[in-house]
């Protein structure tokens, strides 16, 4: 009753906070945005303590992960800490407004979607601890991800704001093309490299558990076609072939078969959460 409490209080304290997210974009409101930015630190701090209640239940300390809702939880508790750092960033209104239009989405998908039962990695026991740094590393290249491919989107609304010759306070409350293309870089080099990092571990996972027909898993292949959608884009910037708008668009390519990745879950025998 106490996690639902906290997490239905999160959920309001994020809805108030996206509504004076909204108004200081809208129009230039400091007073709105620190208001917003100080009842997106109240949300942090529910979702932080629902994370520990999770961590405390059944008596010892334990990382929660294993389920549908904790990755989620987890995921939309690392989207915040990113968009409370957006917040202090000059001209990233727009960037912290999207990306808390997303963490409050998944989190509010997530209390009416799924609940904290169906462990479906429970089992793993020998694998414990290689597969918790697995989630937990999963969890924040998803953020790192899902920020540059919000940087990429932006590049694209600016770039075709400015070929059309469409100017508005909008776009000047928005960082350079150059800025965009290079902040999204990072945040994308980021969140690969920590993915790979976090596949690794599942690949060790699995090799000790020896379950090898799991590399076969249409979990693991589709991963390995994400992955692949990334490589692409940072083949393409290092060689120098394509413009920065081509670059946008394999960035958003990428995030989207990162999403369809997440939706094969149900199909998986390495990630069979159910969401029931």
């Amino acid at each position: 009753m106490l996690l639902n409490l906290i997490y239905i209080t999160g959920i309001c304290t994020y809805a108030l906070s996206l509504l004076f997210y909204i108004s200081d974009c809208i129009s230039r409101n400091p007073v709105a945005k620190r208001i917003g930015t100080g009842l997106l630190a109240i949300t942090a701090l529910f979702q932080f303590a629902g994370i520990g209640i999770r961590a405390m239940e059944g008596g010892h300390f334990h990382l929660p992960v294993f389920t549908l809702f904790d990755f989620l939880f987890l995921l939309t508790f690392f989207i915040t800490l990113t968009s409370i750092v957006l917040t202090y960033i000059k001209r990233s209104e727009f960037v912290a407004l999207l990306v808390n239009l997303i963490g409050f989405t998944i989190m509010l998908v997530n209390r009416l979607w799924f609940t904290t039962s169906d462990n479906a990695l429970y089992s793993w026991e020998t694998e414990h601890r290689l597969l918790l740094v697995h989630i937990a590393l999963a969890s924040i290249s998803f953020a790192a991800l899902t920020l540059g491919a919000v940087l990429a989107a932006i590049y694209m609304f600016l770039h075709w704001k400015l070929k059309t010759k469409r100017w508005n306070d909008t776009v000047r409350r928005l960082p350079s093309l150059e800025k965009l293309d290079l902040y999204s870089y990072k945040a994308l080099i980021t969140g690969t490299s920590i993915l790979v990092t976090s596949l690794l571990m599942a690949g060790l996972s699995v090799a000790v558990a020896g379950r090898w027909s799991l590399f076969l898993d249409i979990k693991v292949l589709s991963t390995l076609v994400a992955l692949a959608m990334y490589i692409i884009y940072f083949v393409k910037r290092r060689i120098r072939k394509g413009t920065g708008r081509e670059a946008a668009a394999w960035a958003l390519i990428g995030y989207g078969f990162i999403i369809l990745n997440f939706f094969l879950n149900s199909w998986s025998a390495f990630h069979s959460w159910s969401g029931v």
